[in-house]
């Protein structure tokens, strides 16, 4: 049996496959983050993983995650994989590559993740060779949930949107001004919070505010990201993530307007990953 993970900061999706590549056994799990979480925190967590697993210990283990991309930060991850699943077969890689591998498979591409954050890199086939780093959603992360949800607010309560949209907001979240505040400077995993708030954009995406919002974002994150690798409109840009995935019409009108061609779109990698890993 082989365990593939695919983690991003919102949640995690594994599947247990028999090396032939019939899945045996799909799940979905909290996120792991090991650049917010502490080691105890991801401990339980992948602890919390064994009974759903109905004693079906894997020989390996391919985890892609958010967060995954610093040596301490592997090496953190794949202790707690080894001791928890019982295995020593264990491999650690970025959420980055899973995108990589899953979207493009053994070609050459640009790859991005429009998910809670966001992230991009140019692959070539068999590895990343560029990558712009995403500076997560206060400094970076363009187009990501989070980051549209910190402008939705940030818009919202500074009355620069269709008027009314912000008594409407308070009302369908059942959130106050000081609630807001206390979630996104206070309390844990506020990126979670701020993409969670996609949903109100989705309900309203034909709002001009709104629309404008999400184009404006969009458009930042070709600009900042994939318009810095090299060659980058002689390839397509694939795309993975519920933002990608939900907002796919904007995505492409975005992309069309800055002569940038997309590939594939997917709201999650795990099909591609799954053919990858069959493959070898």
């Amino acid at each position: 049996m082989i365990l593939v993970a695919d983690s991003g900061s919102t949640k995690t999706d594994w599947c247990l496959m028999e090396k032939g590549g019939e899945a045996v056994q799909r799940f979905t799990t909290k996120g792991t983050n090991p650049f917010f979480q502490t080691q105890e925190e991801i401990s339980t967590e992948i602890a919390a993983l064994k009974p759903r697993l109905q004693g079906k210990l894997p020989e390996a283990v391919y985890f892609y995650g958010a967060g995954c991309g610093f040596p301490d930060k592997i090496n953190t991850v794949t202790r707690i994989l080894q001791q928890q699943l019982q295995t020593n077969l264990v491999e650690v890689n970025t959420d980055m590559l899973a995108a990589a591998r899953g979207l493009c498979g053994h070609h050459a591409g640009i790859a991005c993740i429009l998910g809670t954050g966001s992230n991009s890199c140019f692959y070539d086939g068999e590895k990343i060779v560029a990558n712009v780093s995403p500076l997560g959603f206060i400094l970076g992360d363009e187009g990501s949930g989070a980051v549209l949800g910190k402008l939705l607010v940030g818009n919202l309560l500074k009355n620069q949107m269709t008027p009314g949209l912000k008594e409407e907001f308070l009302q369908q979240t059942g959130l106050t001004v000081g609630e807001i505040i206390e979630h996104v400077y206070r309390k844990p995993f506020p990126n979670r919070f701020l993409a969670g708030l996609s949903p109100f954009l989705a309900k309203h995406v034909h709002d001009p505010s709104v629309h404008n919002l999400i184009w404006e974002s969009f458009c930042e994150f070709f600009r900042r990201n994939v318009m810095q690798y090299e060659g980058y409109q002689q390839y397509k840009v694939h795309f993975t993530g519920s933002i990608a995935f939900y907002y796919q019409e904007i995505l492409y009108a975005a992309a069309n307007q800055m002569n940038i061609c997309i590939g594939n779109i997917s709201q999650s990698p795990m099909e591609g990953l799954l053919r990858y890993h069959t493959d070898h």
